[in-house]
């Protein structure tokens, strides 16, 4: 029996890591760390429930079925959101804190490989694909 492939329209996906970028330099131009808490409450519900407040909201304006879309794997974006949620967190926990420079660089960290998945190169993806072949090459090996 054949396991169909879970995905989400890549639209969705844009929008989510739009709204990550966009929501780290709002936090950064108006300095207001709270700001964070929407991307960052969004990333656990997907984590948690399986639903993004963010890309439910976008899903009601794609034109076309979702599967007309390119499709990105659901287990390469959780592993993504994984990253995500705990760069935002450790960035807004730093911010409460005052610890700024720790807050710049984990906020400029996921904002920055958003932005880079969005022109095209998934930093997530890459992690995950080397991660994949050290537990398989350690696999072969024992």
């Amino acid at each position: 029996m054949e396991k169909k492939l879970r995905t989400i329209p890549r639209p969705l996906v844009r929008t989510n890591q739009w709204f990550i970028v966009l929501s780290v330099l709002i936090t950064w131009i108006f300095d207001q760390p709270l700001i964070l808490a929407i991307p960052l409450t969004a990333g656990l519900m997907g984590l948690v429930f399986g639903v993004n407040p963010i890309m439910r909201v976008a899903s009601l304006f794609l034109r076309k079925p979702s599967t007309a879309y390119i499709p990105e794997e659901w287990d390469q974006q959780q592993f993504n959101q994984v990253i995500a949620v705990s760069c935002l967190t450790i960035g807004f926990i730093s911010f409460l804190v005052g610890w700024s420079i720790v807050a710049y660089i984990f906020t400029a960290m996921v904002a920055l490989a958003a932005l880079i998945a969005i022109l095209g190169f998934c930093v997530g993806c890459f992690i995950r694909f080397q991660y994949q072949q050290f537990m398989n090459n350690r696999s072969l090996n024992h």
